[in-house]
C-alpha cells in the first residue's frame, strides 16, 4: 500500500533538485527534517540497511484518530514486532502467487463488467467514441471494484446504473482522507481550532470506515466463523478464520487494503491506454500478442501471462514513467546508517525519490518516452539497468502487499480492452498523494474489425 504521508516534493521537482544538488540532499517541510535521495543505487543503500522492521515514516496523525476512535493501529501505525505480526498474516492470501491465481474468476468478472460498462458511455456519448478514461476506469477499479469483492466477498454496486450512495460516500472520502493527509501533517496544532483541515481529516476517515467496515464488513460477518466452525471463503474469511487477529485489525486491515487500492490500478491503466492510443505500433503489437494466446473471446488465465511479455512491458514502463508513489519514506530506527560515504544516526528520515530514479536518463534512454521494448529480454531496446531504477510496488517485506492483486487486475483489464483507442491530447501528470492525470484524459474506443 501506498505511503500516505511522505511525498516531500513533487515528481518534476526531484528531478530538478537532483540536477541542482545531486543525488543526496538535505531539505525541510514543516516540522520534517528529511535527507533526501534520488539515485538507484543510494535507494538501494538506504532499504538495505533498514533493520528487520523496517519504518516508512511517523504518521502521528493517523495514530492521533485511532486513538481518538478506540481503533486498532494497524499497518500504517503499529511497528516493529506488531506490525510484523500483522504482516505477516496478511501476506500468504495476497503474494502467494497460487493464492493470488484463485481470485482470476473474480477480476474477470469485474473486469468483464468494466468492459460492457464502457460500451454502455461510449453509445451513449456524443459521437459514440470518444469516452474520459480517468473517470471510466476510476469508476470501476479505483472503488476498488476487484480488491473489494476479493476482501468483502461481494460487489459494491459500482456498476450499476445508479451507483449506491455508500460507495459514492466512499470514494469521496478515500479522496478527501488523501487530499488532506499532508495537509494536516504539515500544519501546526494550533492550526485545528482556527482552519478547517483537521475536521475535515476526521470526518472523511470517519466515512471511510463507516462505510468499509459497519456498511460492509458487520453485514457479512459470517456467522459460522464467529461461532468457531471451519467454513470456505475467500480473504474475509480466511482473516476471520486463522484467529491470529484481534477483530479491531481485521477492522483496520480490511479498511487499509481497500483504500490501498483507490487510484492504484485506475490511474496505471489510465496512462497506459492513454500512451498506446498515442502509439499505434504499441497497440498493434500488444493487440497481436493477445490475439496469439487468447484469440476470439477467449479470457486469459493466470498462466497465460507467462506468455504475453509484451503486455507486462507495457504495465512495467506505464510504472516507470508514473510511479503510483512517487516518493517514499524510510525512518532509521534500530540502526545508524551510511549512504554514499556519509554517517546518519538512528531517527533520520529518508525520502526515496523514485519518480527522479525512475527518470534518470543513466538508467533509461530517452527516459521521458514511452517504450515498452526496454523491458523485453533479447530486444534492440532492451538494456541492463539498476534493480532499484523502478520499484513501483517497493521491495522487502515493506513491499505493497496487494502487488499481486494489482498485477492481475491490470493485466486482466489490459488484455480485454478490444477496442482500438484513437488519439488523445497530451497530458502531465500532478499529485493528490498519489501521481495522478493533471487532467481528464479523451480516448476515442472504437470496435476492432
Amino acid at each position: 500500500m501506498k505511503n500516505p504521508a511522505i511525498f516531500f516534493s513533487l515528481p518534476p521537482t526531484q528531478v530538478e533538485h537532483k540536477k541542482l544538488y545531486g543525488p543526496i540532499w538535505r531539505s525541510r517541510f514543516g516540522p520534517f527534517d528529511v535527507v533526501n535521495v534520488a539515485s538507484p543505487e543510494l535507494i538501494s543503500q538506504v532499504i538495505r540497511q533498514e533493520g528487520r522492521y523496517p519504518v516508512r515514516s511517523e504518521l502521528p496523525h493517523w495514530k492521533e484518530y485511532r486513538d481518538m476512535r478506540g481503533q486498532a493501529y494497524g499497518l500504517h501505525v503499529d511497528k516493529g514486532l506488531q506490525w510484523y505480526r500483522i504482516r505477516s498474516v496478511l501476506n500468504p492470501k495476497l503474494l502467494k502467487l497460487e493464492e493470488v491465481s484463485a481470485y482470476a474468476p473474480v477480476i474477470h468478472q469485474v473486469v468483464g463488467d468494466l468492459l460492457q460498462h464502457i460500451e454502455r458511455l461510449r453509445l451513449r456519448s456524443q459521437d459514440h467514441t470518444t469516452l474520459c478514461v480517468v473517470l471510466i476506469v476510476q469508476c470501476v477499479l479505483s472503488v476498488p471494484a476487484g480488491i473489494s469483492s476479493i476482501l468483502f466477498e461481494m460487489r459494491l454496486g459500482c456498476l450499476q446504473e445508479e451507483i449506491p450512495k455508500d460507495t459514492l460516500k466512499f470514494i469521496a472520502a478515500a479522496n478527501d482522507m488523501l487530499t488532506l493527509s499532508e495537509t494536516v501533517l504539515f500544519l501546526p496544532l494550533w492550526t485545528r481550532n482556527v482552519l478547517p483541515f483537521w475536521k475535515r481529516f476526521v470526518q472523511a476517515w470517519d466515512n471511510l470506515v463507516d462505510v468499509g467496515i459497519h456498511g460492509r464488513f458487520d453485514h457479512n460477518m459470517d456467522a459460522q466463523v464467529l461461532a468457531g466452525k471451519q467454513v470456505e471463503g475467500m480473504y474475509l474469511t480466511y482473516l476471520l478464520s486463522c484467529d491470529k487477529l484481534t477483530l479491531g485489525e481485521v477492522y483496520i486491515s480490511i479498511t487499509e487494503l481497500l483504500l490501498g487500492g483507490v487510484d492504484t490500478t485506475s490511474n496505471t491503466l489510465s496512462w497506459a491506454l492513454y500512451h498506446l492510443a498515442r502509439d499505434a505500433a504499441s497497440q498493434d503489437r500488444l493487440y497481436r500478442e493477445i490475439m496469439s494466446v487468447c484469440p476470439g473471446r477467449l479470457q486469459p488465465r493466470s498462466k497465460d501471462l507467462s506468455r504475453m511479455p509484451y503486455l507486462k512491458a507495457v504495465i512495467k514502463e506505464t510504472l516507470r514513467m508514473y510511479p503510483v508513489v512517487p516518493g517514499n519514506g524510510r525512518l532509521t530506527v534500530d540502526n545508524e546508517v551510511v549512504v554514499d560515504n556519509y554517517w546518519f544516526p538512528k531517527k533520520t528520515q529518508f525520502h526515496l525519490c523514485h519518480y527522479a530514479a525512475s527518470h534518470d536518463e543513466g538508467e533509461f534512454v530517452d527516459a521521458e518516452c514511452f517504450r515498452p521494448e526496454r523491458w523485453l529480454r533479447g530486444d534492440p531496446e532492451s538494456y541492463q539497468h539498476h534493480p532499484y531504477s523502478s520499484i513501483p510496488f517497493g521491495v522487502g517485506v515493506r513491499a505493497c502487499v496487494g502487488k499481486r492483486v494489482a498485477e492481475l487486475e491490470m493485466y486482466f483489464a489490459l488484455s480485454r480492452v478490444n477496442k482500438r483507442k484513437d488519439g488523445a491530447p497530451t497530458t502531465e501528470p500532478k499529485t493528490r498523494t498519489l501521481l495522478i492525470p493533471s487532467k481528464p484524459i479523451n480516448l476515442r474506443f472504437l470496435p476492432r474489425a
